[in-house]
């Protein structure tokens, strides 16, 4: 199944869900990123998260999520835009913890103590920024904490990675589902019993859920239209031209050193780990460059 996203609101515009099936993208940053199991997880739900919270822009917004933890893992940078595409990538890739007494991958050692970040650019002049002390480390529980206490929105959120043995990516995907101002009590009182019940999303995903379908078990019997169905994908903003105007921003001395001293220069992007190597050659046009300025 293609990774997709869908955005809902109840017939009586108090309750609004969103969900993500996202396999195919988390299994890209896997790959690129060369994470083992529990990095994966975690890195996986990151992205998830992020895609969920790009649901919520429009036009040229993006959003920032930065998971900050005195895990093992380290900080967890994961980037989307009001597009579906996302991109992301954690300080420790390689690490991969014994599992939880349940038999599930433990995110929440790995990721720690810290905080959840949230910076939102919405074309203004200052980008919003909320963030939450991290109350458990596995993520969905700790962006339903900032929903809550940063924008004032009762939230119930499910994020989920399933890692199969080889340590590819079986199924991820996401759910969120909201309270509005005006909904009764009677609503939220429904929806907590169907979260209680709700299979792991994960499982749903294998399954062959659509996002559609995610929203439907979590909604029940509540009527709701779609606003918007879009694509998911893994996408990165880097390029070869982007890594040249940086490295002239070092400044000529800095260009001469890695000329002379490192014979070239190797830049790797953090977000989707693609290597440009730039030649003495290409450090002899960009100082070129800097001196014609």
């Amino acid at each position: 199944m293609a990774d997709g996203l869908i955005r809902v609101i109840t017939q009586d515009r108090t309750v609004r869900a969103l969900a993500a099936v996202t396999t195919v993208a988390v299994e890209e940053a896997r790959s690129r990123h060369g994470t083992l199991p529990t990095a994966t997880a975690a890195l996986g739900r990151a992205l998830t998260a992020a895609s969920l919270l790009g649901a919520m822009l429009k036009g040229d917004q993006t959003v920032t999520l930065r998971i900050l933890g005195d895990g093992p893992l380290g900080g967890i940078v994961a980037w989307s835009d009001a597009f579906g595409n996302v991109r992301c990538y954690v300080a420790h890739p390689l690490v991969d913890l014994p599992l939880t007494d349940q038999g599930k991958l433990n995110v929440g050692a790995a990721v720690g103590r810290g905080t959840l970040h949230v910076t939102k650019d919405l074309g203004l002049r200052y980008p919003y920024h909320g963030s939450v002390p991290l109350s458990s480390g596995e993520i969905a529980e700790d962006l339903a904490r900032y929903f809550t206490v940063s924008e004032q929105i009762p939230s119930a959120v499910a994020l989920g990675v399933l890692v199969a043995p080889d340590g590819r990516v079986l199924a991820a995907g996401g759910l969120v589902v909201q309270v509005l101002p005006g909904a009764d009590d009677g609503v939220t009182t429904y929806l907590e019993r169907r979260a209680r019940a709700l299979p792991a999303i994960t499982s749903m995903v294998y399954r062959g859920h659509s996002p559609r379908e995610l929203v439907e078990e979590a909604l029940g019997e509540l009527q709701f239209k779609v606003i918007e169905s879009r694509s998911v994908s893994f996408r990165c903003s880097c390029n070869r031209q982007r890594v040249e105007e940086t490295l002239l921003s070092l400044g000529e001395e800095e260009l001469k050193r890695m000329r002379d001293e490192e014979d070239g220069a190797e830049v790797r992007c953090r977000f989707c780990g693609e290597q440009y190597h730039l030649s003495r050659e290409d450090l002899d046009d960009l100082l070129a460059q800097l001196q014609s300025e």
